[in-house]
């Protein structure tokens, strides 16, 4: 006999997500696995750049690391990904590594604890590595922390950048629909540079009204400048892929701490 489902935890609920613009169908799909509904509010988009030949040489190397989801897709369509004998390739968290393995590349190593630069970091695989050739596809910008890193540890970086975030500014109906969301309402946090993008054009009274919302936040960095702005109901997720921010959400949804 077939066990009966569960309830939905979050009926009734919305998230902001501000993923890059067209991609927040994974947004939805956890969202509606918990009975939530998704405000998409895209305040960047994703362009491709040519990396030239620095893709294939980060690619050639002993380690290759991959920054998201973003950085495999861009990667993969130049040239398909194909993983050499003896390469350890890694991934910054679980969205990741599944992206790699949809490319063909199936087991890619991820952090056993945070999914985030830091947990990346902390890898066994990134502790020692004088003289060790490193590939690193990600994207300009950022706070260039796993490169730095990386080579503060005697690695030699071959960096590829294969794409690049433009920003995207919301219409003024858009922000004013935002205003309108209910009070079972969370902002779902994963970029600064997303949060800057929406947090700078939203005047003092729309601020309280998203202060007064619980926040979610992929890392303990983005937590704490959520918190230098003023929000207060901020939880902490495991990493940036939409299965951990909205689990973060429906854990303290169902303990009761946003009656």
């Amino acid at each position: 006999m077939a066990k009966p489902q569960s309830a939905p935890v979050m009926p009734g609920w919305y998230v902001i997500s501000l993923r890059p613009s067209g991609s927040h169908a994974p947004v939805r799909r956890a969202a509606a696995a918990l009975g939530a509904r998704v405000f998409p509010l895209s305040t960047l988009k994703l362009v491709a750049m040519d990396a030239g030949p620095a893709l294939p040489a980060a690619l050639a190397c002993p380690v290759v690391v991959f920054t998201s989801p973003a950085a495999v897709a861009f990667a993969h369509g130049p040239q398909p990904l194909r993983q050499r004998a003896g390469q350890r390739w890694l991934a910054v968290g679980s969205g990741t590594a599944r992206a790699l393995r949809r490319a063909g590349i199936g087991d890619a190593a991820v952090p056993e604890g945070r999914a985030d630069s830091e947990g990346l970091l902390a890898m066994r695989e990134l502790q020692a590595l004088p003289g060790v050739d490193v590939g690193l596809v990600t994207a300009p910008g950022g706070r260039g922390l796993i490169g730095e890193t990386l080579a503060q540890r005697g690695a030699r970086v071959h960096l590829a950048e294969v794409y690049r975030r433009v920003a995207v500014v919301p219409s003024p109906a858009r922000l004013r629909r935002l205003e309108d969301m209910p009070a079972n309402c969370a902002l779902l946090v994963s970029s600064a540079e997303a949060f800057d993008g929406l947090w700078l054009r939203l005047d003092a009274s729309a601020r309280a009204r998203l202060r007064a919302r619980p926040a979610v936040a992929s890392s303990p960095r983005l937590a704490a400048m959520l918190a230098s702005q003023g929000f207060g109901a901020i939880v902490l997720a495991q990493g940036a892929a939409p299965s951990h921010l909205l689990a973060a959400l429906a854990a303290d949804v169902g303990s009761g701490r946003f009656r």
